[in-house]
């Protein structure tokens, strides 16, 4: 469903940006993005001395390479186009990202190896939602290859996959209550941890009870780290 016809309008300025998660033969996986920013008009610039419309203003490069427990182990930055001169000198301390493991505060030690005025803005801006891309292809390679081993098979309408790429990520303690559809009472927590399903029971009595045994262990916290952290807590 489209959003709603929207009032008369004229475009300014588009951004595109491409992520893409690649699983490698050699077992690592390589996060890719692209970026590109352009004007829908031309305009002079000190050190490009035009730049046409539907030029890039912006076009640059970062992949990261990590290995299954999301460690990245190789980072390359390309800043193709750029509206300073100056700007292409910071795509090299990207590097610096080697070694920093894609978990909980990840975004922050990102922000101490390439903040400020040795990185570059819009480089460090996929980084949020380069974390979400490595969650996103890691978990679900591991699990269909584990699922292959097995022989597992699936059928339509079944959960098993989506359940067990949650496990990957940690299960309910990292993910219940980080969106609308991990809410305690909504039907996926209902179906998948009744033990933390605090919603309305069929007989209108109330939520339902919670365990008293060790399964309370299990209770998730409310909301991850920080406000702009995906439910995978890359941030």
């Amino acid at each position: 469903m489209p959003l709603s016809p929207p009032a008369p309008r004229e475009l300014v300025h588009t951004r595109r940006i491409t992520i893409e998660g690649h699983k490698r033969g050699d077992g690592l996986y390589d996060i890719e993005a692209q970026l590109t920013d352009t004007k829908s008009f031309g305009q002079t610039n000190h050190d490009r001395g035009y730049i046409a419309a539907g030029e890039p203003i912006h076009g640059m490069w970062l992949r990261l390479t990590i290995d299954p427990s999301m460690e990245i182990v190789a980072a390359e930055a390309v800043s193709d186009h750029t509206p300073y001169i100056a700007c292409p000198s910071a795509a090299p301390n990207f590097a610096r990202l080697v070694g920093l493991r894609i978990k909980a505060g990840f975004l922050r030690e990102a922000n101490h190896r390439v903040g400020g005025a040795v990185g570059c803005t819009h480089l460090r801006e996929l980084l949020q939602q380069m974390a979400t891309t490595a969650f996103q292809t890691v978990n679900p390679a591991r699990v269909r290859e584990a699922m292959r081993a097995e022989g597992a098979r699936e059928t339509p309408g079944s959960d098993n996959v989506d359940a067990r790429i949650t496990e990957q990520m940690g299960g309910a303690p990292k993910i219940l209550n980080t969106c609308l559809a991990y809410s305690a009472e909504g039907p996926l927590v209902k179906r998948r941890w009744p033990h933390l399903y605090t919603g309305p029971r069929q007989d209108h009595t109330g939520p339902a009870p919670e365990p008293a045994g060790p399964e309370q262990a299990g209770r998730a916290p409310t909301q991850p780290e920080t406000a702009a952290e995906p439910a995978e807590s890359a941030a």
